[in-house]
């Protein structure tokens, strides 16, 4: 049973994933990578705009509201997470005159799978 739970999360945080990927390329963002993993940590999304290097946190959560929202679950540790990786990766492929910046990206999703709401907070943390 705990098997398929953690199959289902996979499945809607991949649902989110793709969402915002789609969402960010609309918006003129370059996809550097995806899924970007190394020792520290996993990173989401990595995408370029305008000469900045944008690491994209995306939280993606059933409508239904009952955990709370997507971007209420970007706490103070996970954010730390993220800084961390991304610190690696900046150092791993020597990106040190590049400006970064740290987004979130919520996605709400029907039970179906449909998209309700995206959205993009710039400069979360």
């Amino acid at each position: 049973m705990k098997e398929q739970g953690k199959d289902n999360r996979k499945q809607l945080g991949k649902l989110g994933e793709d969402a915002a990927e789609a969402f960010l390329s609309s918006k003129d963002y370059r996809i550097l990578e995806r899924n970007w993993r190394c020792r520290t940590g996993e990173l989401d999304i990595i995408a370029e705009q305008a000469g900045t290097i944008v690491f994209i946190e995306v939280r993606t959560r059933r409508s239904t509201g009952r955990f709370g929202t997507a971007k209420e679950s970007v706490d103070t540790r996970k954010q730390m997470k993220v800084k961390e990786t991304a610190q690696f990766y900046l150092h791993r492929f020597q990106k040190y005159e590049n400006s970064v910046r740290f987004d979130v990206i919520a996605v709400e999703i029907y039970l179906d799978g449909a998209t309700t709401q995206i959205e993009h907070i710039q400069g979360a943390f």
